[in-house]
């Protein structure tokens, strides 16, 4: 299958797998998700393969799990995004650097400067996921006794998205003179105090940065609520989605062009990546035996760990060969919640069984050969469900080298992705507009 269109691809890092057994795998390095010359490594292995962008989720919180699954967990502990990634700036030339932060637990002032730092560090390669925080047990860690309100979280958003852009944009991009015969160093008249009241945030600035390489670096977001949705269609640059079938990924795809058109933004302007679970063999019978593998070393006491908090009850009272029971809503991510319900539900899964998927990954997984890997990822492609995948290693660092050695020059093989990279900031990998400065629109 050829696509007339090629695929951008991001790597989803935890920094390391997702999956709750990756660090047991045979091969794989038990620590690495918190040793810095591995982190490194991978980093330099995706971008020689041309990737656009290295993505690092993060938490604010030990997650939510009780000691036995907690014990077995090997994302316990991990880097600090922006440290992390100020790091790998320094060790990489091109690939993209996207950090989690979040606007619910920060103040804008920290995140609109620790991402304009990003993104002059490494030459304009900055990326900002945006996310509103799920975690119950983050709120503990920030003086508060319980989580905001879903919709609440969201409303807040919105708010701390415009203060963070504003502040972006408190310089024009020719602000800083540096005249040595005048001994003038910056033009006051090209510099903006934002003085911004809100109903959630007062913040005066401006920003003591220059605006950054890449005018605001790209904004990135997960969620897939409708809340989470309407933000994307307004703010969002990528979408860093999560729908497990063609069908579900062209219909979230559609809908979120339409809610584009209908606030007057143009779709050319956001990518929707969806996250993709990639295990690669010589046959689909020895990738399907390496899945199966993975699989089993996901510990009950972790996969009921992870499924009590993808769906922010406890489930372990129940009877783990019986079906899910009913889950009433909550304030957590009602996307992951959701997810993991409807699979239950239209598979028939025992708690226990969705367990095992909850710590091996539920959601999109192409396993197979590189070629019906590269078909598959064709047909999304070209039906319009996305535009590129961020990819879901299965164990580090044997099944990044396989996409890398394997899936990637099928794919550049057949036109599907770059062979170079075209540019050099973020921005330009993605095919994205540098945004106007809203206070200096000449400048």
């Amino acid at each position: 299958m050829t696509s007339t269109r090629r695929m951008h691809l991001g790597a989803f890092m935890r920094p390391a797998s997702i999956h709750t057994g990756a660090w047991r795998y045979p091969g794989a390095y038990p620590d690495a998700n918190f040793n810095f010359v591995h982190l490194r490594d991978f980093a330099r292995r995706l971008e020689a393969a041309k990737f656009d962008a290295f993505f690092m989720a993060d938490h604010l919180a030990v997650l939510n799990m009780p000691t036995p699954a907690l014990m077995r967990s090997h994302t316990v502990t991990s880097f600090e995004p922006f440290t992390l990634l100020s790091a790998l700036a320094g060790a990489t030339e091109r690939i993209g650097l996207i950090a989690t932060a979040s606007t619910t637990f920060d103040a804008p002032y920290h995140v609109a400067r620790r991402f304009a730092s990003l993104d002059h560090l490494s030459g304009g390669r900055a990326g900002w996921n945006i996310v509103t925080t799920a975690n119950p047990d983050a709120a503990l860690n920030f003086g508060f006794d319980s989580q905001m309100d879903h919709d609440a979280r969201y409303a807040h958003a919105r708010e701390f998205y415009d203060v963070v852009t504003g502040l972006w944009d408190s310089f024009a991009d020719d602000a800083f003179v540096r005249d040595v015969a005048s001994g003038i160093y910056v033009d006051p008249e090209k510099m903006h105090v934002l003085n911004h009241k809100g109903p959630h945030l007062a913040v005066r600035g401006p920003l003591n940065i220059a605006r950054p390489v890449q005018g605001w670096p790209v904004i990135v977001q997960a969620g897939s609520s409708e809340s989470g949705r309407q933000f994307a269609a307004e703010h969002a640059e990528v979408i860093f989605a999560a729908e497990g079938s063609l069908e579900k990924g062209q219909r979230f795809y559609a809908d979120i062009r339409a809610r584009m058109r209908r606030i007057g933004r143009a779709p050319e302007g956001l990518k929707v990546l969806p996250a993709a679970f990639v295990v690669v063999g010589d046959s689909l019978a020895d990738a399907r035996r390496k899945r199966a593998h993975l699989d089993s070393l996901v510990h009950y006491d972790s996969g009921i760990g992870s499924l009590n908090a993808a769906l922010d009850y406890d489930v372990s009272g129940f009877d783990p060969d019986g079906p899910l029971p009913e889950i009433p809503p909550t304030n957590a991510s009602k996307s992951q919640r959701d997810r993991m319900v409807d699979l239950a539900r239209a598979q028939n899964l025992t708690i226990r069984q969705l367990a095992e998927r909850a710590g091996s990954y539920a959601g999109l997984a192409f396993v197979g050969t590189p070629q019906s890997i590269a078909d598959e990822m064709a047909a999304w492609l070209d039906a319009d469900a996305c535009d590129g995948f961020n990819i879901m290693f299965p164990w580090l660092p044997g099944g990044l080298d396989d996409f890398v050695d394997r899936v990637v020059p099928e794919l550049q093989r057949r036109g599907l992705f770059r062979t170079e990279y075209e540019g050099h900031t973020l921005r330009e990998h993605l095919g994205l507009a540098r945004p106007a400065n809203r206070f200096f629109p000449a400048g």
